[in-house]
């Protein structure tokens, strides 16, 4: 058995299993006995993935798509797995990630660069490649049909350049990866959510960033999905924070530009301190250590990711 999340439309999300609870959602869209799903997280999602589908009345193939929203591997390390289980699915992916998904080894030979061999082998396995005949590569605007309901892909570039956002007709709703941000539901106060950006790993562009949350905000969804984690409403709302947030990470990094070889943990310090100011604005209720302990690896990433920026950009 695992926990689902239902939502309207047929929509449904669980938790992926990814390092810790609440932090990777997976999302499936189901009409007419036909499922779409939405990011993978890691190999030992599978199992999940296989008991959702069950506990839904479905089998492994009713599965028609695998969308990924970007190649990262806590969005697309199970890809490989899941497309061995689910035989009648297309995978959907950028066309920057069409390749990396045929042969993983330089996308993984990248991970180990960031995690080392033994941490990349235990969060995500043997990446297994897709045959690429079984592959949908998704340019702008490429739409496909799922049971009558249409779904359209979105270039949405920022957190990285090989990042889809997927707009379903049915719903008026998004599903966004990472581009929309992150909300753990840790920090909801009442059930209002806060987002943060995510300015990692190697791929940030602000004012890209900045562009795609407003082509999301523009469609007025009535809610966004994303994989860290599932559905939050109030987008206005959001949406401004995230600009508002991604400016303040940009500040905190410029701040450090000539900082030397403690710049990188200069960054770190100055992106703690903008938590400790964002907890008191949104009024977190979890103390300081918990809601640290929520945030640290992202925050981290996030260290690194505006590192590596500055170290591309011309002052």
């Amino acid at each position: 058995m695992v926990e689902l999340l239902h939502y309207e439309h047929g929509i449904h999300a669980f938790d992926a299993g990814y390092i810790r609870p609440q932090l990777a959602a997976i999302h499936l869209i189901v009409e007419n006995g036909q499922v779409a799903v939405v990011d993978t997280a890691s190999n030992a999602s599978l199992p999940r993935a296989l008991a959702a589908l069950q506990q839904l009345g479905l089998s492994p193939a009713d599965v028609a798509y695998v969308f990924l929203t970007h190649v990262h591997l806590d969005h697309a390390g199970g890809a490989g797995a899941m497309m061995q289980a689910f035989p009648e699915a297309r995978l959907v992916v950028h066309p920057r990630g069409a390749r990396h998904m045929a042969d993983p080894a330089k996308l993984f030979a990248a991970v180990q660069a960031v995690y080392g061999e033994a941490e990349a082998h235990r969060l995500y396995g043997e990446l297994l490649p897709v045959a690429e005949d079984r592959i949908l590569v998704a340019e702008e605007g490429y739409s496909f049909e799922l049971g009558g309901r249409t779904l359209v892909c979105l270039d949405t570039p920022g957190h990285a350049r090989h990042h889809l956002s997927l707009l379903d007709t049915r719903s008026g709703c998004l599903f966004t990866g990472d581009i929309f941000g992150l909300s753990f539901r840790e920090l909801d106060v009442e059930g209002r959510p806060s987002i943060l950006p995510t300015t990692t790993p190697t791929q940030f562009e602000p004012d890209v960033m900045h562009q795609s949350v407003d082509r999301i905000l523009a469609y007025r969804p009535p809610a966004v999905y994303l994989t860290h984690f599932a559905r939050v409403e109030d987008v206005p709302r959001l949406a401004g924070d995230l600009h508002r947030l991604i400016e303040a990470h940009v500040a905190v990094a410029e701040r450090e530009r000539n900082s030397g070889p403690e710049r990188g943990a200069r960054i770190l310090a100055g992106l703690w301190a903008l938590m400790e100011v964002e907890a008191t604005r949104q009024g977190w209720r979890l103390p300081a250590g918990r809601w640290r302990a929520v945030l640290e690896m992202d925050i981290e990433l996030n260290a690194q990711g505006l590192d590596y920026w500055l170290g591309q950009t011309v002052p």
